[in-house]
């Protein structure tokens, strides 16, 4: 028995697939914001304290830096945002850019495909950084994204030097972007 000839009573054009597409992107959304940590656990003021030594403070913001990473990127984000509120080019430019990022990174379901080619997703990050800070730097706002980037750099170091470890309950999302090798301290 054969569908040939026959007209499909559900398309995968049209309104409904923009639904579903939106209700998927809207889970995945959800799901990234998911590996955020509680910001009441991030501003704990009972784990504020100063380090012992060098040592001690780098691996506090190794450890924070892997533990709140989505609280981090949204804080740097926030100060870039608030950055380019005086220059409307460039704040049109990093909607765009993040719209990009959105359809581009966050929310495909399959690989990206270019020319019969599939694309790491790797090569995908590396290219839109690359992309997002030279639009950016084109649109005359070079100073206030450096130094955006730059203050929202100094608040994740010194946030990430001074707030201790030993109180966060999930030890195996430590590991990750900056962890290498471990070590006996």
């Amino acid at each position: 028995m054969t569908n040939y000839g026959t007209i499909p009573t559900s398309s995968t054009a049209g309104p409904s697939a923009n639904i579903g597409y939106l209700s998927r992107a809207k889970e995945r959304i959800k799901e990234g914001l998911g590996a955020r940590r509680p910001w009441k656990l991030m501003f704990n003021f009972h784990s504020i304290n100063f380090p012992g030594n060098l040592s001690e403070a780098i691996t506090r913001v190794r450890t924070n830096v892997a533990y709140f990473r989505m609280n981090y990127a949204m804080i740097v984000l926030l100060i870039l945002f608030l950055s380019l509120l005086w220059h409307p080019i460039s704040l049109l430019v990093f909607v765009a850019m993040m719209a990009a990022w959105l359809f581009l990174y966050f929310l495909r379901d399959e690989p990206l495909v270019v020319f019969r080619r599939t694309i790491d997703d790797r090569v995908v990050l590396v290219v839109l950084g690359v992309l997002t800070i030279v639009f950016l730097l084109l649109t005359d706002a070079t100073t206030n994204i450096l130094v955006s980037l730059l203050i929202g750099a100094v608040v994740v170091l010194v946030h990430a030097s001074f707030r201790r470890t030993d109180d966060l309950y999930d030890e195996e999302s430590a590991e990750g972007l900056f962890s290498g090798p471990s070590s006996s301290s």
